[in-house]
């Protein structure tokens, strides 16, 4: 019999949380653009940071068979060296909460987003790699057997492309077709190291899909039986703001209430 990938929708911490990239806040890369007026930051976003619970409430009635959250660096170190141990307490709580509803809980290491101290060209450092290692062992042993899989980077052909080819993320670069080399090669250092882990590797998820909530319930049931993947993600449960927010959400809040927005055909496409 063949198995089906799982469904799973995405949370993007730095979208949905809210706290990040103001005075006194855990600062990341957009936080010189955002400073400068040139961008608007997530800002309080969906407040999910104290709210997680009631929206995974919700996505557990909706057939998914769980969701894919970005636990964000910045937050769980925002200082280099300094782990905020509170925050990472934090994202337990919100993983074994996910996993007594029937969850499967996917942990994001890294979206589009990184730590301000890691610098703008982190990609390109050396040094940067022994800092992703630690993080990634520091949240896999934190959470232990409640997280169903592990992805390291989301997207991390975006972060050389759009980082350094387009210009749309940081470092904001353009045209810089031998950076984006560099940095795409460090990357796949960088998750060739954590796949050889003992901690870290057994838990990476590789075959994944990404698709975004405007495609038709055909695609998705077709997504759905596609044998090729481990993990299929909707992108994204919750709409967030900011830099990073995706274009829609399965989810929206009225009147202090969570419930679902997408058309009909797509949530009896996720059951």
């Amino acid at each position: 019999m063949t198995k089906r990938p799982l469904l799973l929708a995405t949370l993007d911490g730095y979208a949905v949380e809210g706290g990040f990239d103001r005075p006194y806040e855990p600062a990341t890369c957009y936080s010189p653009t955002i400073a400068l007026g040139r961008l608007a930051g997530p800002g309080v976003a969906g407040a999910l940071w104290a709210d997680y619970e009631r929206v995974l409430e919700v996505a557990a009635s909706l057939g998914l068979d769980g969701v894919r959250l970005t636990m964000e660096w910045a937050r769980v170190e925002p200082h280099r060296g300094r782990v905020d141990n509170e925050a990472l307490e934090r994202y337990g709580e919100v993983v074994r909460f996910a996993t007594s509803l029937g969850l499967h809980v996917t942990v994001a290491l890294i979206d589009g987003v990184w730590p301000a101290w890691l610098g703008l060209e982190a990609w390109l450092l050396p040094w940067v790699a022994p800092h992703v290692l630690a993080h990634a062992r520091r949240v896999v042993s934190e959470l232990g057997s409640d997280v169903g899989g592990v992805v390291i980077f989301t997207n991390p052909d975006d972060l050389a492309r759009r980082g350094y080819v387009e210009g749309s993320i940081p470092p904001w670069r353009h045209g810089e077709h031998a950076d984006a080399r560099r940095a795409r090669q460090q990357i796949q250092e960088i998750v060739r190291l954590l796949e050889a882990d003992p901690v870290v590797g057994p838990r990476i998820v590789k075959a994944t899909l990404t698709l975004d909530l405007d495609l038709d319930s055909d695609e998705l049931l077709d997504a759905r039986s596609a044998s090729a993947y481990e993990e299929v993600y909707v992108r994204s449960l919750v709409k967030g703001t900011g830099p990073t927010g995706s274009r829609s959400g399965l989810l929206v809040k009225h009147n202090g209430e969570w419930s679902a927005v997408a058309p009909s055909e797509v949530l009896d496409a996720l059951r």
